[in-house]
C-alpha cells in the first residue's frame, strides 16, 4: 500500500455533518456530470463564492474522471464537514480498480497514461485545502480531499 498527503492520515478528517451528504456512483460519462453537478449546487448552498464552486466541480470531474477511465466503476462520496468551526466540502473518490502503480509518478504535473491534458492528480491537490491519497496496486484507490469555505467575505472573491 502507498499512500500520500496528509500525515495526519484520513481517520483524522473532519467530521461529516448531515443533512448535506451524496453519494454518485461512477460507471459512465453521464454519472461524471452528474456527480460535478451535484457537487457545484452543495458547494454554492454551503456559501462557496462562484471561484472555489467551479474548482470543487473541477476537482469532483478529475477523480470521477480517473474512476471512469482506470477502475471502471467506483463512487464519489460529497460530504459537508466540519472541524473548529469551519465548514467545508468532503469529496471521496473510492474504487476497486488496480490501483496506482506508482504515486509519486503519478503526482508529477503532466503525468498521464490516458495522453489526457486535464489537470490530474497533482491539479487536484493544489485546488484543495486537505489531500490524502492510498491505493492498493491489485485492489483500488481511495482520494479523500476538503476544500474549506474562507470565513473572511463569506466566500471567495468570485
Amino acid at each position: 500500500m502507498d499512500r500520500i498527503g496528509d500525515k495526519r492520515g484520513w481517520k483524522e478528517f473532519p467530521v461529516v455533518t448531515e443533512p448535506y451528504s451524496e453519494q454518485v456512483n461512477i460507471a459512465t460519462e453521464a454519472d461524471i456530470v452528474t456527480a460535478r453537478q451535484i457537487g457545484r449546487n452543495m458547494a454554492r448552498q454551503l456559501g462557496f463564492g462562484t471561484i472555489m464552486q467551479s474548482r470543487i466541480a473541477t476537482t469532483i470531474s478529475e477523480l470521477a474522471r480517473n474512476i471512469y477511465l482506470y477502475a471502471d466503476s467506483g463512487t464519489i462520496f460529497i460530504e459537508q464537514v466540519e472541524r473548529d468551526s469551519r465548514v467545508g466540502l468532503r469529496i471521496t473518490a473510492a474504487d476497486t480498480g488496480p490501483g496506482i502503480a506508482d504515486i509519486r509518478k503519478a503526482m508529477e504535473d503532466g503525468y498521464s497514461t490516458s495522453g489526457g491534458l486535464g489537470a490530474g492528480l497533482p491539479g487536484v491537490k493544489r485546488m484543495m485545502d486537505d489531500f490524502f491519497l492510498e491505493s492498493i496496486p491489485g485492489k483500488g484507490t481511495r482520494v479523500i480531499v476538503v476544500k474549506w469555505r474562507n470565513e473572511a467575505g463569506g466566500g471567495d472573491p468570485g
